[in-house]
Formats: structure tokens, C-alpha cells, sequence
């Protein structure tokens, strides 16, 4: 019994001897590339670190198989996952991650979500065309959907002039920058409850996504009894191809979460939800980056563009812009890659 120690201390000082070399050069990469200093490793320095790696585990492997020292085990176990973190770890860039976000992920995600996106836009224009059509009988229905923070002073009561001048911003309105942030503020709010409100079985997220076109329904109609719909279509399409659309997806990432939760087939219902959010979230994402666009072209470039033909114009080129940018094939897809 007396034997045994020193046999296997000697077998695993052996067992070190053999291999430390190419342990101690693994640890000094390691270090220089945790340092920082990635980037400095030379090509050579680069391709001797997958074989190290492999050369590291395999060590590993016979000494546990063998019971060595604890503490060579430890210490294999240690570097082992070092170099495994280099070696297989995500070593990109924000400007890499970015990249991915935009090219891929991003459009793939809501390409992913066409039915969601179908549903959300048939039931935000159910909404405009409810409300237009109150709004058109009985003009005080107008109070029912917009509220008067949003309206602005553009209401049933205001004179046809008022209206126009709205329109044309000749009613001396300014503050630009303020008013953008205000309604990104409100758009932000709207897109994110939408997409919250998902969780609770798809119906707020409906509700919030039908009153929203109600809102818009209710707007358009006022306008067009007053003989000026060509101009407010101008007014709000110049900014609302992209905002609508933003709102849209949100419900449609909403949905998405929503129906996974309501009927998850043969997953747990929360793996269902968590694997509906990943892909709701990187719409969500972009919404966001939609929204901040729509809040610059509804503060700025709806006051300080007037004529309303180029205000249809920027809406038209806007709209073939993300058409083109999420449904439109990409040369990676058909050449297979």
C-alpha cells in the first residue's frame, strides 16, 4: 500500500514531462490573446493553437481516464477550456455583429413572420375603414379615436383653413425637433405595447393594433370631408410607410409570441415562447431603428417638405426601400450561400 503514492506520482511527473512543453506554449498564446494582443499572433501562432488544443484534450482525457494528480487535472481542465473559448468562441466585431443584424438577421426575421405580418396589416385597415366610416356619418366619432394630445387642434371643430394650414405648415408651428421627439415618444410606445402585449394570447396586441388603424381611419376621414384627402394621404404617408409599417411588425412579433403561448404543439409552452421571442426580438430591433427614421421624417422632413406631390414621392421611394430591403431576393440566396 506504501507503493502506490509514489508510483503514481512518479508515473504523472513522467506523464508532464512528455507533454509540458506544448502545454506551456498553449498557455502563453492564450494569455497574449486574452491580453489583447489577438490580433498580433502571427499566422504560425494562429494554426498552432487548434493542434495544441487537441493535443491539450487528449491529455486531459488519458489523465483523468489514468486518476493522475488532482492538480494536473485541474490545471488541463483550465486551459483546456481556454483554448476552447478561442478556438470556437464568437470572436466578432461590433461592427461584425452589426453587419449580421442588418444583412441577415434582421430581414430573414420578418420575412419569417409574413403571416403575422398579414394579420397585423388586415386588422389595422379593418380599424382605419371602421372609423372612416363613423367619422364620415357622424363626425363626433372623431373623438372617440384620436385623442387630443395627438390631434393637435385637428378636429371636427376646426375651420377648413385651419385644417389646410396644418398641412402645409403655414400655421407658423415650430419647434421641430421637440414635435419629432414627441412623436416618436408616442410611436415607440404604441410599437412596444404591441409587441408586449403579445404574451397575454395575441388579443390586446390585436385590440391595440385595430384601434391604432382606427386612429388613422378616423384622421384620413376628417380631412376628406373637408375635400383635402389627397393632402393628408401626402401628410402622413411622407413619414407613415415607414411608421405604419414599424407598428405593423411590432404586431406582428406580438403575435407571433402570442400564438406560441396559446398553442405550442409539442414543445413545453414556455420553450415555445422563448423560441418565438428570439425571432420577435430581432424585429423588434429593427422596429426601433424604424421608428427613430419615421420620428426624423415626421419632425423634419414632413414640415420642411410642403409640396405634396414630393411628399407622395418620398413616401413611394421609402415604401420600395423596405419592400426591397425584406421580400426582395438577395443574391447570397440564390447562388445558394
Amino acid at each position: 500500500m506504501t507503493d502506490v503514492r509514489p508510483a503514481q506520482l512518479l508515473k504523472s511527473q513522467h506523464f508532464r514531462q512528455q507533454r509540458e512543453g506544448d502545454w506551456r506554449r498553449l498557455e502563453q498564446l492564450m494569455t497574449k490573446a486574452e491580453a489583447g494582443s489577438a490580433s498580433k499572433l502571427t499566422d504560425e501562432e494562429i494554426l498552432a493553437i487548434p493542434v495544441l488544443y487537441r493535443s491539450t484534450l487528449s491529455a486531459l482525457s488519458v489523465a483523468r481516464e489514468t486518476s493522475l494528480d488532482r492538480g494536473l487535472v485541474e490545471y488541463l481542465e483550465t486551459l483546456s477550456a481556454r483554448a476552447y473559448f478561442f478556438v470556437y468562441g464568437s470572436r466578432a466585431t461590433l461592427q461584425d455583429r452589426l453587419t449580421s443584424f442588418f444583412r441577415n438577421d434582421w430581414p430573414n426575421a420578418v420575412r419569417g413572420l409574413w403571416r403575422e405580418t398579414l394579420i397585423s396589416t388586415a386588422l389595422m385597415l379593418l380599424g382605419a375603414a371602421v372609423a372612416a366610416w363613423l367619422v364620415l356619418h357622424e363626425p363626433e366619432w372623431f373623438y372617440a379615436f384620436v385623442p387630443g394630445e395627438l390631434a393637435g387642434g385637428r378636429d371636427p371643430a376646426a375651420s377648413t383653413e385651419t385644417l389646410r394650414s396644418t398641412l402645409d405648415g403655414s400655421d407658423g408651428s415650430g419647434g421641430l425637433s421637440v414635435f419629432a421627439a414627441f412623436l416618436f415618444t408616442h410611436n415607440a410606445q404604441v410599437a412596444i405595447l404591441a409587441f408586449a402585449l403579445g404574451f397575454a394570447l395575441c388579443l390586446p396586441t390585436g385590440m391595440l393594433i385595430l384601434y391604432n388603424g382606427a386612429t388613422l381611419g378616423a384622421f384620413v376621414a376628417l380631412f376628406a370631408s373637408r375635400g383635402l384627402g389627397v393632402e393628408v394621404g401626402g401628410w402622413l404617408l411622407i413619414h407613415g410607410a415607414t411608421e405604419l409599417f414599424a407598428v405593423i411588425l411590432a404586431g406582428a412579433a406580438g403575435f407571433r409570441i402570442g400564438w406560441a403561448v396559446a398553442f405550442p404543439g409539442q414543445k413545453r409552452r414556455l420553450d415555445a415562447a422563448v423560441e418565438a421571442g428570439r425571432t420577435a426580438a430581432i424585429v423588434m430591433g429593427g422596429v426601433v431603428v424604424m421608428l427613430f427614421f419615421a420620428g426624423l421624417l415626421e419632425g423634419f422632413g414632413r414640415q420642411l417638405i410642403v409640396h405634396t406631390g414630393l411628399r407622395y414621392g418620398v413616401a413611394a421611394f421609402t415604401a420600395l426601400v423596405w419592400a426591397a430591403y425584406f421580400y426582395f431576393p438577395r443574391r447570397e440566396a440564390r447562388l445558394g450561400r
